[in-house]
């Protein structure tokens, strides 16, 4: 399990579900050559790549209209989710109507949009809009009998990556309930029904990749809890209004709509106003926004920069908001490895002619709204980004709060922030804790701590620590380590909380 949550680490969250779709794909092309699926192979294979053609035109030409990032993992995912809705054409007639939902799709995103943000699912609004004007709708074959354990493998690893388990466990429970609910007072038989909702039913897979799109969804854990609940509902095959039924595209289409009224709607186009090298290999990267953006200190943004020729991580990375929202501009602190991506790398050389798109804004992380609740921040490496904007924000507003900061970075050289955290100290009392983990380049006139943050220096420095909630910050192998750490040491689970974006920074 340790090996698969490093691989899972590695990699980005669009990577992950392009591999998953194509995994898919190949496995229900070898199922078909064997006449297990009652599919033409060769008309799969070829209505895939049709799919992926006209939905990377689309969006390119879009892009350029709109003059914004081409998102070219986006076009490929809508692609290959079609491929596996949509039954594989058979003739001119079905190659037009293909070719029309995949321009639908790809469309949507830059004209059913509000101030750049786009409200519904791609897939879901081209294959309802073909099902209500042209009477076209989607077969969803993927989910059937042989395919299911392929798609529930793979599932579970796209939902572990985006660490939605709340949520989807909210869409199963919502579906299942209300279906044997339903089909109980009708007087119908419960195993058949519970049968066809897990075996031949698109259940899953819908579960898996279109209720976890990330830029459909609420921002919040409990907001998702709640969609995720509604979209469930929706889902069962027996709610119906009248004589109308309720198809999963347009289960999650409403369910959008619920998402669009209680999320932050704004995508912003920003330009590069400086870049400072931190130390070592940590940069501070400080943009002009298009418009001025609300957010909660710790949240984080989807950042998308367009480059030529991205490499397989793509052109998207998500990254913690280091500026408070008392200032202008918009901040964000960014380590870069030796083997740094094209991303990072195209990042590194911005200027200030150059255009980067920000959407998405999310995230729980954010400081208890009772300003007296005792708080223990942990922080390891580029993870003290989130409590840059913290401090910052409660220094701008001269907000005291009994907050203690621990704060582990390999050398002298990359710890960073430190102006904000000296002068909390001085104004509002928070104390900062450092520690220094090479211990081979601890400098002889350091007065800090030295080794990795430990059970016993929690102990020391906040003995109230049962009283108090707990951020984690990090390195994902630090933020697992140290919540264990935290709870053999009695903290209970619901006073930890740890900082997560879906993808890979």
């Amino acid at each position: 399990m340790k090996h698969i949550d490093n691989w899972l680490n590695r990699i980005t969250m669009y990577s992950l579900a392009a591999y998953y779709l194509v995994f898919l794909l190949v496995v229900a092309t070898l199922l078909s050559f064997a006449h297990i699926l009652p599919i033409d192979p060769w008309a799969l294979l070829f209505t895939t790549g049709f799919l992926i053609a006209v939905c990377w035109l689309t969006n390119t030409i879009f892009a350029k209209a709109f003059g914004v990032p081409a998102n070219v993992e986006s076009s490929y995912i809508t692609a290959l989710i079609l491929a596996l809705i949509i039954t594989p054409l058979t003739g001119y007639p079905d190659l037009v109507t293909i070719g029309w939902i995949a321009v639908l799709a790809m469309a949507s995103k830059y004209i059913i949009a509000i101030r750049g943000k786009h409200l519904f699912n791609p897939a879901a609004f081209a294959v309802a809009l073909t099902a209500l004007t042209l009477n076209q709708t989607a077969s969803w074959w993927v989910g059937s009998g042989p395919m299911l354990p392929f798609v529930l493998i793979g599932g579970v690893l796209l939902v572990r990556k985006l660490r939605r388990w709340g949520m989807v466990a909210s869409f199963f429970a919502a579906t299942l309930l209300t279906s044997l609910a339903l089909t109980a007072l009708a007087g119908s038989d419960l195993i058949v029904t519970l049968q066809q909702m897990l075996v031949a039913s698109p259940l899953l897979f819908f579960a898996f990749v279109i209720l976890t799109e990330p830029l459909t969804m609420p921002p919040t854990r409990r907001l998702q809890i709640v969609y995720g609940a509604l979209v469930g509902f929706l889902f069962s095959p027996q709610v119906h209004f009248g004589s109308f039924y309720i198809t999963p595209e347009l289960a999650i289409l409403m369910g959008n709509c619920f998402s669009y009224l209680v999320s932050p709607k704004q995508k912003l186009v920003l330009t590069l106003k400086d870049k400072i090298h931190l130390g070592s290999d940590l940069w501070d990267f400080i943009f002009v926004p298009s418009r001025p953006l609300s957010y909660a200190p710790g949240q984080y943004m989807e950042w998308t920069l367009d480059h030529p020729e991205p490499d397989s991580r793509g052109n998207r990375r998500y990254f913690t908001l280091a500026s408070s929202p008392t200032e202008n501009n918009l901040r964000v602190g960014i380590k870069f490895p030796a083997d740094a991506s094209s991303y990072k790398q195209a990042l590194l050389s911005m200027d200030g002619a150059t255009r980067i798109a920000a959407a998405q804004l999310a995230g729980d992380f954010t400081l208890p709204r009772n300003p007296r609740h005792k708080c223990v921040l942990i922080a390891g490496g580029i993870g003290i980004t989130p409590f840059r904007s913290m401090i910052k924000y409660l220094l701008d507003r001269n907000e005291r709060r009994p907050i203690t900061l621990f704060y582990a970075a390999r050398t002298i050289n990359d710890i960073v922030y430190h102006d904000v955290f000296n002068t909390a100290r001085l104004k509002l009392g928070i104390r900062t804790i450092y520690t220094l983990t090479d211990r081979n380049r601890v400098p002889t006139t350091w007065k800090g701590g030295v080794g990795h943050i430990s059970a016993e220096i929690i102990r020391s420095e906040a003995p109230d620590y049962q009283e108090c909630v707990f951020y984690l910050s990090g390195p994902n192998a630090m933020v697992t380590e140290f919540e264990q750490t935290l709870i053999e040491m009695g903290v209970h689970r619901r006073q930890i909380k740890k900082d997560f974006f879906p993808g890979f920074a």
